[in-house]
C-alpha cells in the first residue's frame, strides 16, 4: 500500500519570517519541507513535540540547517502548517514562548510573541508633557515612588502622561473587531505614535494589524467592523477546532505544491500568494452581471484581476480556445500582466486567456474585416498640429487644439455622433455650456479634420481606430442577437446556412472580459468591449481608480451597458506598497477634489491606509533647472553608494521628453557617472540604470526610491491651464484635477522613499510652507548644507 503524501503549508506569519531572515532561511525550510513530504517518519528530521493545541492539534519544533528552527502545527496525520521560523542560539526559547490561537473572527491560526511585543513598547517609554493646570492640581500631579505626590516648584507646571492611544476602546470591542487577545496588555501601554509604529513593524497577525491601523487612522469601531472585520469574518468559528482552522485560506500562504514553496519570498510579492480576505472574496464571487473593483494605489487591484482570471478559467470546460480576455490601456502593462499571470498559473492558465492592450485589440478587430485598412495612427503631438492647421485654414480661433481634440474624443466619438443634428442635441456633462453657434462652428472643424485624415494615405488616430472597432463589434453583436432570435423562433436548431458566407461561426468573441486600469479606457473602448461579450453572469470584471486617471476619459459605465452599481461595486482600502509617510503626503494632493466612481457616483479614499512604515518624504528647492538636476544626481549617487540601492530601483520623473534627455545627460557626466535609461511607451529602453521619464510613463510601475522633479509653479499644473480659469471654469477644474492625479500616481510609485524637488517657486499642490522648510540644493552642491537625510531601506 502506498504511503499518503504529507502535506506542508506555510502560514502568512511564517512567510514574513522567511522574507525577514533571507534566502538562507528559505532554502533551509524548503529542504526540510521536501524531506518531510517524502517521509515524515524520518528520524533525521529531528521533530520535537512541544505541546498540544486543543483537542486535535499538536505543536512541534523542527531543527533546520544551521541554527534555525521552525514551529509546526500538526492537525492531521499527514498535514503540517509552518507557523514561525527563528534563528540563533535563542531560537528554541523564542518559538516555545509563542502564544498560538484561533482567531474567533477570521477562524485563522495566529500567533504572537507577547514578550517581544511588550519589550518593543517598553523600549520606547511614554513621554510626559507639561500640563496646563497650575501646581497643586491633584488630578495632574505625578505620583512619587512612595505613593505620595512629588513636590513641585510653584513656577513649574505639572506633567501629564499622554492617554493610551487605544484607551477609549475596551477589551471586548478590540477582540470583537479581531485583535488577538494576548496583545491587549501591550496595547494599554501605547501612548505615542512611535510606540505603535515600532509594534506594527513586528510580525503581528494580519487582522490585528489591519484593525489597529484602521482605528489609529481615525476610523470608529463601526467603520472598522464594516470595512475591515466584515471582510475577515468567518461564520461558526470553533476556537478549539485546529483541523478546520489550519485548512482555512487565511491560515495559508502556499499549498503543498513544491513549486509554490520554492517561490516564497521571491517576486510576485506576498500578497500575490496570500490574498487579503477582502481580495479573496472578490476573486471567486459569482456576480449576476458586470462587477467593478476600485481602490487606491497599491491595494492589489491588479492582483485581484489576475486571480479573478484564474478563477474564471478554472470554471471553463476543457478546450483549446481563449474565451477569457484580459486587457489594459497600453502594451507595456499588457506584457506585464501576461508575465504575472504566467507566474500565477503557468502555461495551462495563460493558453486559455487572450492578453493584449485595448488598442491592439481594436487594431485586430479592423484587420480581420475584409478590405479594411487600419492605417498608421498619428502621435499626440502630430494630432495637435493637425488641429492647429485645420483652425488656421478655416480662420477659426475660438477653440484651442486641446479642447477640439477632447471634444472629438470624449463627446463625438464617445457617443457615436455622426451628424451635426445629433451633435446639436448631445449632452456634454461636466464640459460647460456650449451654444448652438459654437456647436455649428466646431462641427465644421471636425469635418475638416476628418477630411485631412482621409486625404493622407493610411493616416488615422488611435481614437478613430477604437471608434471603428467599436462600430464593427456592435454590428457583429447585432447579428449575433438577430441569429439568436431566429434560432429561438425555429426550435433552437443551429442554422449553419445563415452564416455560410461569413467564413466563421457567428458568436461573441469572449465569455468573460477582465479589465485592468479601467479609468484610462475611453468610451469607444468600452463600447467595443461591451459588444465582445454577451450580457450575463460574470461578463465584465473591471478594476480601476479615478484618483489615478491620467487621461481625460470621463465615462459613465451604466450608459454604455455596463451595470456595476450596488453590490456589484466594491472597494479595496489596504495599501501594500507605499509607506504611511508617503501615502499621507500623496493623499494631500487629491484630498479636496471630487472624483467619480467610473459611473454616476463619487469615490473617495476614506479608510485608505498602509501596512508599511518608512521615511518621511523629502523636499529640495533649487534656483534653476541645472542646479536641480545636479542636486538630484547627487542624491541618487548617494543612495547607491552609501545605502546600496540599485540604480535600476530608482526613478526620476521629469516634465517632458526634452527634460528627460537633459536629466539623463546630467547623470552620465562627471562627477556622477550614473547609468540612466529613458522610459518609453514600452517601458525602459535598457535593463540597467536609473529610470527617467514623464509622470505618464510611471503608470503601472513601482520603484524603491522615486524623485519627482520640476514640481514647480507653472510646471505642475501647467501654466497654460490658467487660460481656462475665467473662460471655462469647468475645464479649468478638470485640468487641475488631472494634474493632481498625475502627481498622485507618480508619488505612489515609491515603495521606500519619495524625494520632491523644484526650481523657482514650489507648486501650489505642495504644502504651503514647502519653499520655507525645504532643503537647499545649492547648499547641498557646495558641501555646506545638510546631509540628504536618507536612510537605508
Amino acid at each position: 500500500m502506498s504511503r499518503v503524501r504529507t502535506q506542508v503549508t506555510v502560514s502568512p506569519q511564517a512567510h514574513e519570517d522567511i522574507r525577514r531572515l533571507g534566502p538562507a532561511a528559505k532554502a533551509s525550510l524548503g529542504d526540510f519541507a521536501r524531506r518531510l513530504r517524502a517521509d515524515r517518519t524520518n528520524r533525521a528530521l529531528r521533530l520535537t513535540p512541544l505541546r498540544a493545541a486543543g483537542n486535535n492539534g499538536r505543536l512541534s519544533l523542527a531543527t533546520l540547517q544551521g541554527d534555525r528552527m521552525a514551529l509546526l502545527l500538526e492537525t492531521e496525520e499527514n498535514r503540517f502548517t509552518v507557523l514561525a521560523l527563528r534563528e540563533g542560539v535563542h531560537a528554541h526559547e523564542e518559538l516555545a514562548r509563542l502564544t498560538v490561537g484561533i482567531n474567533e473572527v477570521s477562524g485563522g491560526v495566529e500567533l504572537i510573541d507577547r514578550s517581544e511585543a511588550d519589550a518593543t513598547v517598553v523600549a520606547l517609554p511614554e513621554r510626559v508633557e507639561p500640563g496646563p493646570s497650575p501646581a497643586g492640581d491633584s488630578e495632574s500631579a505625578v505620583p512619587a515612588p512612595g505613593g505620595g505626590e512629588t513636590p513641585q516648584d510653584e513656577a513649574t507646571p505639572p506633567r501629564v502622561l499622554r492617554p493610551p492611544i487605544f484607551g477609549r476602546h475596551d477589551d471586548a470591542t478590540l477582540t470583537g473587531l479581531g485583535v488577538v487577545p494576548a496583545l491587549l496588555p501591550v496595547l494599554r501601554r501605547i501612548t505615542e505614535e512611535r510606540q505603535l509604529e515600532a509594534l506594527l513593524e513586528r510580525n503581528l497577525p494580519e487582522l490585528t494589524k489591519d484593525v489597529l491601523l484602521g482605528l489609529y487612522t481615525g476610523m470608529d469601531p463601526d467603520e472598522v467592523r464594516r470595512q475591515i472585520t466584515s471582510q475577515w469574518k468567518t461564520a461558526d468559528v470553533d476556537p478549539h477546532d485546529w483541523v478546520e482552522a489550519a485548512r482555512r485560506p487565511v491560515s495559508q500562504v502556499s499549498t503543498d505544491d513544491s513549486a509554490v514553496l520554492d517561490a516564497l519570498g521571491e517576486g510576485f510579492e506576498t500578497w500575490r500568494l496570500f490574498l487579503h480576505p477582502e481580495q479573496r472574496r472578490l476573486t471567486t464571487i459569482d456576480f449576476k452581471g458586470s462587477a467593478k473593483v476600485t481602490g487606491g494605489p497599491g491595494t492589489g487591484k491588479t492582483v485581484v484581476a489576475l486571480h479573478r482570471v484564474r478563477h474564471l478559467v478554472q470554471q471553463l470546460p476543457p478546450g483549446y480556445d481563449r474565451p477569457v480576455l484580459l486587457t489594459t490601456y497600453n502594451t507595456n502593462l499588457a506584457a506585464d500582466l501576461k508575465h504575472r499571470l504566467h507566474q500565477l498559473g503557468g502555461d495551462d492558465l495563460v493558453r486559455r486567456v487572450d492578453i493584449k492592450s485595448v488598442d491592439l485589440l481594436a487594431r485586430e478587430v479592423i484587420e480581420q474585416q475584409p478590405g479594411e485598412d487600419v492605417g498608421i495612427p498619428l502621435g499626440d503631438e502630430a494630432a495637435m498640429n493637425l488641429w492647429h492647421n485645420v483652425c488656421t485654414e478655416a480662420g477659426v480661433f475660438d477653440f484651442d487644439a486641446d479642447f477640439l481634440d477632447s471634444e472629438f474624443k470624449h463627446v463625438i466619438l464617445a457617443q457615436g455622433i455622426g451628424t451635426l443634428a445629433a451633435y446639436r442635441r448631445v449632452s456634454r456633462p461636466g464640459r460647460g455650456p456650449f451654444q448652438r453657434p459654437q456647436r455649428n462652428a466646431l462641427w465644421g472643424l471636425v469635418e475638416a479634420y476628418r477630411a485631412h485624415l482621409d486625404a493622407a494615405p493610411r493616416q488615422t488616430t488611435y481614437a478613430l481606430i477604437a471608434d471603428r472597432a467599436a462600430r464593427i463589434e456592435e454590428h457583429r453583436m447585432a447579428r449575433v442577437e438577430e441569429q439568436r432570435r431566429y434560432k429561438a423562433e425555429h426550435g433552437g436548431l443551429d442554422l449553419i446556412h445563415r452564416e455560410a458566407g461569413s467564413g466563421m461561426w457567428l458568436k461573441h468573441r469572449y465569455r468573460h472580459v477582465v479589465v485592468d486600469e479601467a479609468q484610462d479606457l475611453s468610451a469607444s473602448h468600452w463600447r467595443m468591449l461591451r459588444a465582445m461579450v454577451p450580457k450575463g453572469r460574470n461578463d465584465i470584471f473591471l478594476v480601476g481608480d479615478a484618483h489615478q486617471r491620467i487621461y481625460a476619459h470621463l465615462v459613465v459605465l451604466g450608459r454604455l451597458g455596463i451595470e456595476t452599481r450596488g453590490r456589484a461595486s466594491r472597494r479595496l482600502t489596504l495599501n501594500y506598497r507605499t509607506t504611511r509617510q508617503i501615502l499621507g503626503s500623496a493623499r494631500g494632493l487629491v484630498a479636496h477634489e471630487r472624483f467619480d466612481d467610473l459611473d454616476e457616483g463619487t469615490d473617495s479614499l476614506d479608510g485608505y491606509r498602509s501596512v508599511l512604515s518608512g521615511l518621511a518624504p523629502q523636499f529640495w528647492r533649487a534656483p534653476d533647472w541645472r542646479t536641480e538636476m545636479r542636486a538630484v544626481a547627487t542624491l541618487v549617487r548617494e543612495r547607491h553608494d552609501r545605502y546600496g540601492t540599485p540604480y535600476s530601483a530608482m526613478a526620476i520623473s521629469v516634465p517632458n521628453g526634452a527634460a528627460a534627455t537633459q536629466m539623463a545627460y546630467t547623470l552620465s557626466q562627471e562627477p556622477f557617472l550614473i547609468p540612466a535609461t529613458e522610459l518609453g511607451r514600452e517601458g525602459p529602453r535598457n535593463s540597467e540604470g536609473v529610470r527617467v521619464g514623464t509622470m505618464h510613463r510611471f503608470k503601472g510601475l513601482e520603484f524603491q526610491r522615486v524623485f519627482l522633479t520640476s514640481v514647480s509653479e507653472g510646471q505642475i499644473p501647467d501654466q497654460r491651464s490658467e487660460a481656462y480659469r475665467m473662460a471655462s471654469p469647468d475645464r479649468y477644474r478638470q485640468e487641475q484635477q488631472r494634474a493632481r492625479s498625475l502627481v498622485f500616481v507618480a508619488a505612489t510609485r515609491a515603495r521606500d522613499e519619495l524625494v520632491v524637488t523644484w526650481n523657482g517657486r514650489a507648486s501650489r499642490f505642495l504644502p504651503d510652507d514647502a519653499d520655507r522648510t525645504a532643503f537647499s540644493a545649492t547648499e547641498l552642491l557646495s558641501g555646506d548644507g545638510p546631509p540628504s537625510g536618507s536612510a537605508a531601506a
